[in-house]
């Protein structure tokens, strides 16, 4: 069975991560989205919300599943036995981070391969922090986030 991780935050999760997964799922037997779980970050969601919101979201995909991990990524990887890592790339700055992090793991581990994946253009611009805003503002998500995530922001920032 061929498994990819796809760790991230996810605070909150959007159709731009929703994109990566998709395409992901369709090129694997099975993708695992991680939520990774930092001490230094004080995300707007606790993990059981992130955790459920993903879960909500991706209900159409049969081939998923959804796991939080305190630790390495590479650790989580070799513990579920999957074969690569996978990123979404949005533009040219992305690339130099993610490259770096892809060297670091492979370095912890090579036998983790990284696979980077661009979303749709219609996603290019989006990132949780600037939803978070707009939504907190009362502006319209709706094209961004799926319905289970317009309406936790929503409710969370009382618009």
């Amino acid at each position: 069975m061929k498994r990819i991780v796809y760790p991230g935050t996810f605070d909150p999760i959007h159709n731009g991560h929703l994109d990566i997964a998709r395409k992901a799922a369709e090129l694997f037997d099975e993708l695992i989205l991680v939520l990774a779980v930092n001490q230094e970050k004080s995300p707007l969601f606790n993990d059981k919300e992130r955790v459920d919101l993903i879960k909500e979201s991706l209900l159409d995909v049969n081939n998923v599943r959804v796991d939080t991990f305190n630790g390495l990524v590479v650790d989580f990887v070799r513990s579920t036995e999957s074969v690569a890592i996978i990123r979404g790339l949005r533009h040219v700055s992305d690339f130099e981070f993610e490259f770096q992090m892809a060297m670091m793991n492979f370095n912890l581990n090579p036998n983790v391969k990284s696979l980077f994946m661009m979303p749709d253009e219609k996603y290019i611009h989006l990132n949780s922090t600037v939803i978070k805003d707009v939504a907190r503002l009362g502006g319209d998500i709706s094209d961004y986030v799926p319905k289970c995530v317009q309406d936790a922001l929503y409710k969370r920032y009382n618009v």
